[in-house]
């Protein structure tokens, strides 16, 4: 655009001057970002109150060994039978909090007697079982 220089005052000027409304559009614009709070996107949550809790005790450990013979030893108490597993399994399962159970096989052992005694846990609600010594199956 070319200034209009030496004319005279005769002439309407049909262009608008835009300058004064771009300053108050950029004055406005500046106010309207200052006055924008600044978001935080943040999530309330209510948080559980820690409570000093009870000194940890260690479970009570049930050891079943399943013997070379293929006999099974409560606590290294032999039982005479499967109802005598039946029967202290039943007692320890009712326990609150309920044992550990740690079946220990020997190698020499057949499968018969521990798939029993997995069968028989299973079947009266042992929930905390394992099987320890696997180290001695590994060649």
């Amino acid at each position: 655009m070319g200034m209009n220089v030496g004319s005279s005052d005769d002439e309407l000027m049909v262009e608008m001057n835009t300058t004064p409304l771009i300053d108050v559009m950029l004055v406005l614009l500046i106010m309207l970002i200052i006055t924008i709070p600044i978001q935080t996107h943040a999530v309330k949550l209510d948080m559980p109150v820690s409570s000093p809790s009870k000194p940890l005790e260690k479970p009570v450990v049930v050891q079943i060994d399943i013997a070379a013979d293929n006999g099974i030893l409560w606590n290294g108490e032999r039982l005479a039978n499967r109802e005598a597993l039946e029967k202290k399994l039943t007692e320890a399962a009712a326990r609150a909090p309920q044992p550990e159970f740690h079946i220990k096989p020997n190698k020499d052992a057949g499968y018969e007697p521990v798939a029993m005694v997995l069968a028989e846990s299973q079947r009266l609600g042992v929930t905390k079982l394992g099987i320890v010594g696997s180290e001695q199956f590994v060649q």
